[in-house]
């Protein structure tokens, strides 16, 4: 043993031709994980800096704007390069559109990111985008790129430029392009028409200065951009950004603490980088912009003086001004900036002949990005868009409108689905037609809360799909809301735009603040309130009582939405809502829809005095959009459609072979109903489950098939049934030779291991579904004979999965017995059954077999089949050991019954005999072992005792006789 280890550690050292090769191995192994880990160069260049512009009503007023520049590789003087001027949101910075620049670098364009003034570490104080401050910065960054010899222009001093942004970044865009006609394209996102109607919505058509203040949203803008010390909506402590390659960074990182960044704080607001806020009330807000706000949030009205305000920072008024060719993007899940938002952009744009785009999609400032396929097709329209009217490359892009509804989850990551549309012509949030459906109910009195506490939540900011999850848990109050429904809709409906509905209400004030709202009401499921969209109202001048209201048509924000066949509509018109405020004094409205309701409406009561209005729901009719999950979908379904036809051919080719098969009738046995002939099945693995069987049924017999657990007995039943081949043999039914698939099983009724039924479906229903899949004439099922059978009663009408053990194998016989076949085949059909059940199966199954049909029991129960059937076959370890007519296989019997006047004077008597036993016996006459006494003399004997004598008969069991054949303590060959 030691000197083998010894040799075994020679051959084990290195040598130097193994130290070569292990470390050119090492070498590679560092060389290719080196490789796997290191960063890839981007294709571009990026340069921080501050820049410097004036700004201001006279253009005098210096601030100093953070800035990122990226140039794409061999950008130069001599290979110049269109660039885009890339707007962030609002509280956010130059990192919060870090991943669409680096996209857009990526594709050639210069891109220039930067912080808006009284954000992050640009100087400057906050004006809503006003077009003397923030657009007249952004005007001055184009001088700036104008200034870069590396941007193409279109003259001197005109950069060829592109704008894109979000939220606020959007509106400024458009106001850019109104204010700087250098601009060549913009691109805004999930941006506001009008800031005032967009804080102060009225859904009836007023002015804001009666709008209903939206004070969630509003807290949260005025939060970012306050004193709360947070630098924005942006958190703090991002990775920072740099320089990565060219340039000199003139600005110190934003998220370093240098230059007045607060390590845990962020930027100080309210003054530059290192100084203090000189007003903790409105942080970095511009005094006019803060007072303004306060006013509002204080009263919950807006004054003319902060609608000018608001309208002074909304491109709405300068829309004709806008030369840029336009695609806006507006997301359908936003309760800040609506579709209807997008839409006045487009159609106030598109008057004066500048092409526009619109494209829809699922997400938006309450829904994020949206699933990855939406994230993928607002990525190519912004590229094709920018290409052709920045690059001047490309086709022209089509001006058709787009937009996206969920449709599933992704089958590998679970995310959500989009399926996108598209129309050649924008139809605006009409749509191209609408479906008027009908809600109705009663006129019902709903309380405003004092101080709108509690209230109702629609949606939360910035909730994305927890706003879903809202009905039920926190949505309309009790007392606090009004519900009108529809019946069920005969069909579905693909929402695409603004609701309408009609209502009226009565207020013992005067006025009313009202919130309506459309819900989807899945009847197996939540009510579902699109992405949390209400329409605020606010009337004036009504009447104390309904009855002298004056209908109102109220606007519902524009949804995306399929409702489904069967689902119903509500209208729902509540007194309060968490994102919007209300009035502070407690007073209970009267609300009703526009007038009496036109017939009855299900689920309300008869003769209740019903309101009634139709609700008009815009639809569009489009194309749906190739993506690669499309494609994919295609090709599986391709895929799926190859592998069912080859399943199709395959089943055609046997059916075919047993069709064939089936042709030839064995003439001495076509009246036969089973005939089976040296049946043996053994399994691959040698194990013998029937060795040899041969026996047959005739018309007229109820056949038991007996035999301990394992003797063959389901085995037989399952080659019979067709479930399993046989290794020889053959079986007959009615003179054709039986296979899997054969024509001639339809001859048969069948219960073979167990019952089977669709849970979900009734006893009933599961019958005629059974009968349906045969194919043949419901006439011919005889249901009430199976339905008499069953017993079931009223049960027959409830769900199977309600069932016992004993009511699912009384339908199953029932099943079986449907259209009264000529062979009926039972496995244990009385298991489960309690006694009086058993005592009928046994009537019925005599009975069936009387009118030339025939009978075949499995069953272990002896004393059942001695009392039902007329013959019987005994299987023993895969064998017949017995079979005949019943009588004859019980045999003659040392045993003896009598039956007898005085059971009890008898019993003294025979007693007395020498030899002769009284066998125990429960139904109520003598069962007597002579012993060789003969019956003549045991019956003189109880005649001389007065005892009379009514009848005497031999008396053996079927037990007896099979124990007999097959032993007490008997082995079956074990059945599979």
């Amino acid at each position: 043993m030691p000197s083998r280890l010894l040799a075994r550690l020679r051959r084990a050292r290195p040598t130097r031709r193994r130290l070569i090769a292990g470390s050119t191995v090492l070498v590679l192994l560092a060389a290719l994980v080196g490789w796997a880990v290191w960063p890839e160069n981007p294709p571009y260049s990026t340069t921080d800096s501050m820049i410097s512009v004036r700004s201001g009503p006279g253009g005098d007023q210096p601030v100093d704007l953070d800035t990122r520049f990226y140039l794409p590789d061999g950008a130069s003087a001599d290979r110049q390069v269109p660039a885009v001027l890339l707007a962030h949101g609002f509280g956010g910075t130059k990192r919060s559109v870090e991943s669409d620049a680096e996209d857009l670098a990526g594709l050639g364009y210069a891109v220039l990111t930067y912080t808006a003034r009284g954000f992050g570490r640009s100087g400057g104080q906050i004006h809503l985008d006003h077009p003397d401050y923030e657009v007249r910065d952004a005007a001055r960054l184009l001088d700036w790129l104008a200034a870069r010899p590396e941007i193409r222009k279109d003259t001197a001093g005109d950069p060829r430029v592109g704008v894109v942004g979000g939220s606020y970044g959007g509106g400024l865009a458009l106001l850019l392009a109104a204010q700087d006609q250098r601009v060549d394209a913009i691109v805004p996102m999930i941006t506001w028409n009008d800031l005032a109607r967009s804080f102060l919505p009225e859904s009836t058509g007023r002015e804001p200065v009666d709008g209903v203040f939206k004070k969630g949203w509003a807290g949260i803008f005025f939060g970012s951009g306050g004193a709360t010390g947070l630098g924005g909506l942006t958190a703090p402590g991002a990775a920072p950004g740099g320089d990565s390659g060219g340039g000199d960074s003139g600005a110190d990182d934003e998220d370093s603490p240098a230059g007045g960044q607060d390590p845990v704080l962020g930027t100080v607001p309210g003054a530059a980088p290192g100084g203090t806020p000189d007003d903790p009330a409105c942080g970095r807000f511009a005094a006019d912009v803060c007072a303004a706000y306060l006013r509002i949030a204080t009263t919950g009205r807006a004054d003319p003086a902060a609608v000018e305000l608001l309208r002074r920072s909304s491109p709405a008024g300068v829309l004709d001004r806008i030369k840029a060719p336009t695609l806006l993007v507006q997301g359908a899940a936003d309760t800040l900036f609506p579709l209807a938002e997008a839409d006045a952009n487009a159609r106030g744009i598109a008057a004066g002949g500048t092409p526009v785009r619109v494209a829809w999609f699922t997400g938006g400032h309450d829904g994020g990005e949206g699933p990855q396929t939406d994230r993928d097709r607002l990525r190519f329209l912004m590229a094709q868009w920018l290409e052709h009217y920045v690059k001047g490359s490309g086709d022209a892009p089509s001006t058709s409108f787009t937009w996206s509804r969920i449709a599933g989850f992704d089958a590998l990551d679970r995310g959500l689905v989009a399926t996108g549309f598209s129309v050649t012509d924008y139809p605006g949030v009409g749509g191209t037609t609408d479906e008027s459906i009908a809600v109705a109910g009663p006129a019902q009195r709903i309380a405003n809360p004092p101080a709108g506490n509690p209230a109702a939540i629609s949606a939360l900011p910035f909730g994305g799909g927890f706003s879903s999850l809202l009905d039920g848990v926190a949505g309309d109050l009790p007392g606090q809301h009004a519900r009108f429904e529809s019946a069920p809709l005969p069909r579905a409906v693909d929402v695409v735009g603004s609701p309408t509905v009609t209502i009226r209400a009565a207020s013992p004030t005067g006025e009313a603040v009202l919130f309506v709202k459309l819900y989807d009401v899945d009847p197996n499921g939540p009510a579902a309130l699109s992405n949390g969209l209400v329409a605020p109202v606010r009337l004036t001048g009504l009447p104390a009582d309904i009855s002298a209201a004056t209908p109102v048509r109220v606007t519902l924000p524009a949804i995306v939405r399929r409702i489904e066949a069967g689902h119903r509509l509500r209208i729902v018109v509540a007194t309060s809502d968490q994102g919007y405020a209300t009035p502070v004094e407690p007073v209970t409205y009267t609300v009703a829809l526009a007038g009496p309701a036109s017939g009855a409406v299900p689920g309300m009561p008869a003769g209740a005095a019903l309101t009634g209005a139709e609700v008009s729901l815009p639809t569009v009719v489009g194309e749906p959009i190739a993506t690669p999950a499309v494609a994919w979908r295609w090709a599986l379904a391709g895929l799926v459609a190859a592998i069912v036809l080859g399943l199709v051919v395959v089943v055609a080719v046997l059916r075919r072979r047993h069709r064939r098969h089936d042709t030839s009738v064995h003439p001495e046995y076509a009246d036969t109903p089973l005939v089976v002939r040296d049946l043996r099945k053994e399994y691959a693995d040698g194990f013998v489950a029937v060795s040899r069987i041969d026996f047959e049924v005739h018309r007229g017999q109820v056949v038991g098939l007996l035999g301990p657990n394992g003797a063959g007995k389901t085995t037989t039943l399952r080659v019979l049934m067709g479930l399993t081949q046989p290794t020889t043999g053959e079986i007959h039914v009615f003179g054709h030779r039986l296979v899997p698939g054969s024509p001639v099983l339809s001859r048969i009724g069948a219960l073979v291991e167990g019952p089977g039924f669709l849970p979900h479906l009734s006893g009933l229903e599961n019958l005629r579904a059974y009968w349906r899949a045969t194919g043949r004439p419901e006439a011919d099922a005889h249901f009430e004979e199976a339905l008499e059978i069953a017993g079931l009663g009223d049960s027959i009408h409830r769900r199977t999965r309600k069932y016992s053990h004993g009511m699912r194998q009384r339908l199953a016989i029932a099943q079986a017995m449907l259209g009264l076949p000529e062979l009926l085949v039972l496995d244990e059909p009385t298991d489960g059954l309690d006694p009086p059940q058993i005592a009928e199966m046994r009537r019925v199954l005599r009975r069936y077999a009387t009118d030339g049909r025939a009978v075949l029991v499995s069953s272990h129960l002896l004393a059942e089949v001695e009392q039902t059937c007329t013959h019987a076959v005994v299987v023993h370890k895969g064998q017949i050991v017995a079979a005949g007519r019943v009588e004859e296989i019980v045999g003659e019997s040392p045993s003896t019954q009598f039956d007898v006047s005085d059971v009890d004077a008898a019993r003294a008597v025979l007693d007395r005999l020498a030899g002769v036993r009284v066998l125990p016996e429960t139904n109520g006459g003598l069962v007597v072992d002579t012993n060789g006494t003969a019956r003549s003399e045991v019956v003189a004997e109880l005649v001389r005792a007065g005892v009379g004598v009514d009848r005497v008969v031999p008396r053996r069991r079927l037990e007896d006789a099979f124990l007999a054949l097959v032993g007490e303590n008997s082995r079956g060959s074990g059945d599979r």
